[in-house]
């Protein structure tokens, strides 16, 4: 029998104390929203205070930090972390330092694969059992999702089921589990009625008490009186120690203190995005134009942070946002994605879910549509948005959602750092040509399987503000290029390869209206 509320509230100095040497520690949240800044803040402090504790493991599956010193930017020093299996490394640069530098063990694997493991680490299973990832570096035929040489492989294991390959991320045990909720009641019940996510508490915290770990839990405030049962996202008999964290370390967001928005849905009669501006006549409105002509109505849909942003303010403008389902990884689902430091939350969702089921979602194809970025492509048609040179950024749900989507656009510059465009008369001008070539013989590092996305039958395009390019079987071939662009000193003299071309169109005039 696990002790009553009283027993389990402490401070949050006594909560970290929990924490010994050697511990494997996995936290929860997305970007800002559902991290337990509390707790890791004061576990640096312990740390930079006493050297204290040390060797630790660190597991989680959204990037979680807003790129400076917040979240898991706290954890980052040697000494503290021995090894880390992250979903994304971008917006916790320390640990992205560490890990280049050869300091640590490090490993990076789709989100939606660690948030899942999570549930399979609570229920005895050996491991998690996917095919994502399957041909992308974290496969163990390229290089086992290890990020140095430090890192010993074996985490992940290529094996055969039924004539086809599958990837077995394996099981281990965790012994701290740090996770966030609104308030506690009586019976130590966690609900999160003013989260922006639900995230993945309810597996951390079954896999740490499956574990014989203890679960820490920060939480705004203390409930009086018990909460009706279908609010609880975590019961209390799997929390250990519950801590009420000072309001400016349990903010909304990193972006927001706190925006109701975020959980509730919309009134009658509101439309999604009816208050966006709409987007300046630039690069990334042609894009956004360009690929919101690929989106299907009535499409479910996710759309990545950065220039895919873009396409939402683009169906708003032709009032398609309606009939557009926006989903985003951490769990919602409808509503109006956010972006920056909010960007895991949606403004006015229909639903919240727990971010593995939003996966297993995702996982079996259920995404009709899906845009992201990509930093460097190659001449198969490999997308690369995870390691340049020694940074790290890491896939996050990037491999899960590329993957699996039904339809999938790729969405950037041509030339990336310092490229300038015009558009006159809707003819598109380069005023300065980027200074970085995007478009390679060979990407750094396979973050997107050209050749899964054959096997699969996935529909991929790729679209700059310049040209657009479509996933064939001899590789890419060019189909669209922009009025006033010169294919061959402007495109084919700019790429490392030659793409297949049979049938070079126009891109649509709207695109540069």
């Amino acid at each position: 029998m696990r002790n009553s509320r009283a027993e389990k509230l402490c401070s949050v100095s006594e909560a970290i104390d929990l924490i010994k040497d050697g511990d494997t520690v996995a936290s929860g949240g997305f970007v800002g929203a559902g991290h337990p800044e509390a707790l890791t803040a004061e576990l640096e402090r312990k740390f930079l205070k006493t050297g204290l504790p040390r060797d630790l493991t660190v597991v989680y599956a959204a990037g979680q930090g807003d790129g400076k010193n917040r979240g898991l930017n706290h954890i980052a020093h040697e000494g503290m972390i021995k090894r880390v299996v992250g979903g994304h490394w971008a917006l916790a640069p320390g640990l992205g330092k560490l890990a280049s530098a050869g300091l640590i063990e490090a490993y990076n694997f789709p989100q939606g694969v660690i948030c899942q493991l999570f549930r399979d680490i609570a229920a005895g299973r050996p491991g998690c059992i996917t095919h994502i990832g399957l041909d992308t570096f974290i496969d163990p035929i390229v290089a086992g999702g290890r990020l140095n040489d430090k890192t010993p492989p074996g985490l992940v294991e290529r094996i055969e089921l039924g004539g086809k390959p599958w990837l077995w991320y394996k099981s281990f045990p965790i012994n701290i589990g740090l996770i966030r909720a609104t308030a506690a009641d009586p019976l130590g019940n966690l609900v999160m009625d003013e989260e922006a996510l639900v995230g993945d508490v309810l597996p951390i915290a079954q896999a740490v008490y499956n574990c014989g770990g203890t679960v820490i839990a920060q939480v705004k405030r203390i409930l009086d009186e018990p909460v009706q049962p279908q609010r609880v996202r975590v019961p209390g008999i799997l929390v250990d120690r519950i801590v009420v964290a000072d309001p400016h370390e349990h903010d909304q967001t990193y972006g927001e203190a706190y925006n109701e928005g975020y959980c509730h849905p919309r009134i009658s009669g509101q439309h999604v995005g009816e208050s966006l501006e709409p987007l300046p006549m630039d690069e990334r409105r042609i894009i956004a134009s360009r690929a919101c002509d690929e989106v299907p109505e009535n499409a479910v849909a996710n759309l990545g942070i950065g220039m895919p942003e873009g396409i939402a303010r683009i169906a708003a403008e032709r009032r398609l946002l309606d009939r557009l389902i926006l989903t985003v990884e951490s769990g919602p689902i409808g509503g109006m994605p956010a972006g920056g430091l909010s960007f895991g939350a949606s403004l006015h969702p229909d639903a919240i879910i727990d971010q593995p089921s939003q996966f297993d979602f995702y996982d079996g194809r259920g995404l009709d549509f899906a845009a992201l970025g990509a930093a460097q492509i190659d001449a198969q048609g490999n997308v690369n948005v995870s390691k340049f040179g020694p940074r790290l950024a890491g896939v996050g749900g990037f491999v899960n959602i590329t993957q699996t989507a039904k339809r999938l656009v790729y969405c950037g510059t041509f030339t990336a750092s310092g490229l300038v465009i015009a558009v006159e008369n809707g003819i598109l001008r380069i005023v300065k040509e980027g200074t970085v070539r995007k478009f390679l013989q060979q990407v750094e590092q396979i973050s997107f399987s050209a050749h899964r996305a054959r096997i699969v039958g996935q529909d991929v395009l790729y679209i700059t503000e310049r040209a657009v390019f479509k996933l064939t079987d001899r590789g890419l071939e060019l189909i669209e290029v922009a009025p006033g662009i010169d294919i061959q000193r402007q495109v084919l003299d700019l790429m490392d390869f030659l793409p297949v071309i049979t049938n070079v169109k126009l891109m649509p005039k709207h695109c540069f209206k």
